[in-house]
């Protein structure tokens, strides 16, 4: 379903820093109806950017919309009910969803269930062919083994203090490249948290480039691989900050760093308090065809170039909670073709 001259309207209203006018347009145009405006609406209030909303009103709007007939609106209502983010978790509701928006056309919908089912004959199906295979997208759901992601993959220990684990495949190909796609064009430079400044900032330490899975950006596939993750590290979702995907070009590293909130940081108590530890973070490399590019922690002598499909994860913390400057590490930069890696951190408390 394509955007209303409403919806196109409110956003060029807020390139020209308007949103509080764009808001207003977008109720009106809800007070019409609008499904289309009813998803934008309920998207900017799940990511905060519809003061004095609550996340109870987007869920509404999204639901409505779906129910409407929008897509898009399915799809967002797909990754609530996934996640279980201002909505009862229930993965029925999740995969019906996204059957809904392919059953009614939708290409990123479509997409998720060729990317996830378990039948590869019936995902490679054409586009073409498909119309004639009315119940396609019902058969591809059936074999998406939704049980199976939150089963644990089988790995190794790469370091058993601290913890270094790796799991050769625990993602398809076919996901990686799910995950690649769903990034080019919304690639920016990459950042570091600033504890100080309670932000993230660009930094001297690193020049890639990255794209966020928010709560907005995220899908089915990125959620399940965020429940593998889980599956392997016997850590909540809800611990879970939202997943990124890096990109490094020929050249482009990040440098030495940690990623424990550095104890050092003014007001490091109450940073804490209200955000929590980085104690786990969880790489996987989505593609292979690259040089240079490996992960290190020099202090464990640990100098890792993964293949595609290939999870990694290390403990950020010791047993008594404190940081552990064994982890210092660094995405060495990459000497020929550009590579794809999903970071992902986990807190030692909910962060929603």
């Amino acid at each position: 379903m394509t955007d209303t001259a409403d919806v196109l309207e409110a956003r060029a209203l807020d390139a020209r820093g308007q949103h509080s006018e764009a808001i207003r347009l977008l109720d009106q145009a809800i007070a019409r109806g609008d499904a289309a405006a009813m998803t934008s609406l309920g998207k900017r209030i799940l990511v905060a950017e519809a003061p004095g909303r609550e996340p109870v009103e987007a869920v509404e709007l999204i639901t409505q919309a779906a129910n409407l007939g929008n897509t898009e609106a399915a799809l967002q209502l797909s990754v609530l009910a996934a996640t279980g983010m201002h909505h009862e978790q229930d993965w029925h509701t999740a995969l019906a969803a996204v059957i809904f928006a392919a059953e009614q056309g939708s290409a990123v919908a479509q997409g998720q269930l060729r990317t996830l089912a378990a039948d590869r004959e019936l995902a490679a199906i054409d586009a073409a062919d498909a119309d004639s295979k009315p119940s396609l997208w019902e058969q591809l759901a059936a074999t998406v083994d939704l049980n199976g992601w939150h089963r644990p993959t089988a790995g190794a220990n790469l370091s058993e203090s601290p913890l270094v684990r790796h799991f050769p495949d625990m993602i398809t190909a076919e996901v990686c490249a799910w995950l690649i796609e769903r990034v080019r064009g919304r690639l920016t430079r990459a950042r570091v948290y600033d504890a100080a400044q309670k932000k993230e900032t660009v930094s001297y330490t690193r020049d890639n480039t990255w794209a966020v899975f928010n709560i907005t950006h995220a899908d089915l596939v990125s959620v399940l691989v965020q429940v593998r993750m889980c599956a392997n590290t016997g850590l909540g979702f809800r611990q879970l900050e939202p997943a990124v995907v890096l990109h490094y070009d020929v050249g482009e590293q990040i440098s030495n760093h940690f990623d424990f909130i550095d104890p050092e940081t003014p007001d490091y108590e109450n940073e804490i308090a209200r955000n929590g530890e980085r104690i786990v973070t969880f790489l996987i490399y989505l593609n292979d065809d690259y040089s240079g590019g490996e992960t290190e922690l020099p202090e464990l002598g640990i100098c890792h170039k993964g293949q595609r499909g290939e999870g990694l994860f290390f403990v950020n913390i010791q047993e008594d909670g404190s940081a552990d400057v064994r982890t210092v590490h660094a995405g060495r930069p990459t000497t020929s073709g550009e590579k794809w890696i999903v970071s992902q951190f986990i807190r030692n408390r909910p962060t929603f």
